[in-house]
């Protein structure tokens, strides 16, 4: 089959689908969904910026379909180039009037250069089997070759050394398919961290405007933190959600542990798990784009951050981050360090809180608490009817409880106590008492607000398990030190009373043969009137 120059397959592609070469026949990106970045609300809100309302916009690799649908749909003139032949068909029958071109990045040439590129999922996928994959530097380069003088271009890098490749089992570079033929790790043109993707850009001939790092994973970001918004102390209100588990993972460790220490340490953007970096080809003064300081999504909602706080977006109103330390990590430490007092104090805070009309669909893990008051992370809409505070509070303890021990933290009550038992402990610890019939209602209300903490939570991580292991091995080795101890006590009592079982059979054998002596029977028997003369007198005298 011919490979160099565009021609068109009669019959078998749509009319809007061009082969340029090095098109893959029988391969599909998009049925493999798992590596591919499924870009949401933060990346389609930044995209629908950049489009251009008159101008030229290309989209280069595979794209989640709602982000495509989108671009088309908001774009005067849209393109798309893609490697995989089925892909590029599925795609040109889905948008007719969208120009498709199916091949290898590095021999598409453009008729004209495009306004906006977009390139969210990288350069990996711009490559084909049908020719030796050329370096990360050498695809940049044909990426920039792309854009207008005055346009832009959005590239999404994978980090070789996210936070999230320290929290996967399962090895990074082999997702469970196979069309990683050519790892990129042995490029040595692929960016080792931000400075470097700075420097291939600049080397590229691109300016670049601002780089985003994206949390909480490589799989779905659900939020673009630029490097600004890093470079100050992240709020626990802010930070918190942006490490939660999600996805069906084989976990190491703890993404909240190891994702709230790289935020503390300042290594936000260094250790993200990709890259989103808008770069133009135009001087800053030239670009009348303003950019978000960062884009974070929070269920159906996405807020952008500003200066003095965030707004919901499209028209809401800037409203300051809350501060404060989470409630769940307070606790959480609290168990650890065994420390009652602080458990009981802060649980009666929130109590009284929830009784002077706090957020009736708050728990530990999306509150904040400054010391003196509580703040909710994201309010969310409650139920037409509202609970008793009691069944408020119940509810958020039974949350932490089963969280508590499905994390495997340690806590000062015993190990054998299900979630049930220590929600209940935990409520009588706050000074509100409650019983079965509040927890069955607690547990309807969690239904009713939905995402059940049954059904939210997953099995521990492996160091979690490891943890586990180690303190119940303290435990086991405890316990059987102390039978060790029991067992040398007992052993001791048992030879004791063998010795004196022993020396009270010599007695009792001294005492018979003392018994069968002649002076022993002639005393009982001298004894005898004696006896018989005290009975008399005592009778007479009676």
């Amino acid at each position: 089959m011919e490979t160099g120059g565009a021609h068109v397959i009669t019959g078998e592609a749509p009319e809007n689908v061009r082969l340029i070469g090095g098109e893959m026949l029988l391969w599909s990106d998009m049925s493999n969904m798992g590596g591919i970045t499924d870009w949401r609300g933060a990346a389609l809100e930044l995209v629908g910026r950049l489009v251009p309302d008159s101008g030229r916009v290309l989209l280069v690799g595979p794209h989640p379909q709602v982000l495509v649908d989108d671009v088309v749909a908001r774009a005067p003139s849209a393109a798309v180039l893609l490697r995989s032949y089925p892909d590029a068909c599925a795609l040109g029958e889905r948008h007719p009037g969208l120009a498709v071109f199916c091949g290898r990045l590095e021999v598409f040439a453009a008729e004209q250069p495009y306004d906006l590129v977009l390139a969210l999922d990288g350069l990996l996928r711009t490559h084909s089997a049908e020719a030796p994959a050329a370096a990360w530097s050498e695809s940049l380069a044909a990426l920039a070759g792309l854009v207008a003088p005055g346009g832009r271009l959005v590239l999404g890098v994978r980090n070789d050394l996210g936070v999230d490749r320290f929290l996967e089992a399962r090895p990074a570079d082999r997702e469970g398919a196979d069309d990683q033929w050519a790892p990129h790790g042995f490029d040595p043109s692929y960016p080792s961290g931000p400075e470097a993707l700075d420097r291939g850009l600049e080397s590229a001939g691109l300016r670049v405007r601002r780089c985003y790092a994206a949390y909480p994973g490589r799989q779905a970001p659900r939020a673009l933190l630029s490097r600004e918004a890093l470079a100050a102390d992240l709020p626990d209100a802010l930070a918190f959600p942006l490490s939660a588990r999600g996805g069906d993972r084989m976990l190491v460790a703890d993404p909240l542990r190891l994702t709230r220490l790289v935020f503390r340490h300042g290594l936000g953007e260094e250790l993200a798990p990709l890259w989103l970096a808008v770069a133009t080809t135009a001087s800053d003064d030239d670009d009348p784009v303003e950019l978000p300081l960062g884009l974070v999504e929070e269920g159906s909602a996405v807020y952008e951050l500003t200066s003095g706080g965030a707004r919901r977006l499209p028209d809401g109103e800037e409203l300051p981050i809350p501060a404060g330390r989470v409630v769940e990590e307070i606790l959480v430490e609290a168990c650890a360090r065994e420390d009652v007092r602080t458990v009981r104090e802060l649980l009666a805070r929130l109590a009284e809180w929830l009784e002077a009309g706090g957020d009736v669909t708050a728990a530990t893990d999306s509150l904040v608490y400054d010391g003196e008051r509580f703040a909710a992370i994201s309010p969310a809409p409650g139920p037409s009817t509202p609970p008793a505070p009691k069944v408020v509070l119940c509810r958020i303890l039974w949350r932490f409880a089963v969280r508590l021990l499905a994390a495997g933290h340690h806590h000062p009550w015993p190990w054998p106590l299900e979630a049930d038992q220590l929600a209940l402990t935990l409520c009588g610890m706050a000074d509100r008492p409650c019983e079965q019939g509040d927890l069955d209602r607690a547990r309807k209300l969690d239904v009713e607000l939905g995402c059940p903490a049954e059904v939210a939570e997953h099995a521990p991580t492996y160091r979690d398990l490891l943890g586990a292991r180690d303190r119940l091995a303290d435990q086991l080795t405890a316990a059987l030190a102390r039978i060790s101890r029991l067992e040398t006590k007992l052993s001791y009592r048992e030879r004791e009373l063998v010795r004196a079982k022993a020396k009270l059979r010599r007695t009792q054998r001294k005492a018979s043969a003392f018994r069968r002596t002649l002076g022993y029977r002639l005393s009982r028997r001298l004894a005898r009137p004696r006896r018989v003369a005290r009975k008399v007198i005592r009778l007479l005298s009676g």
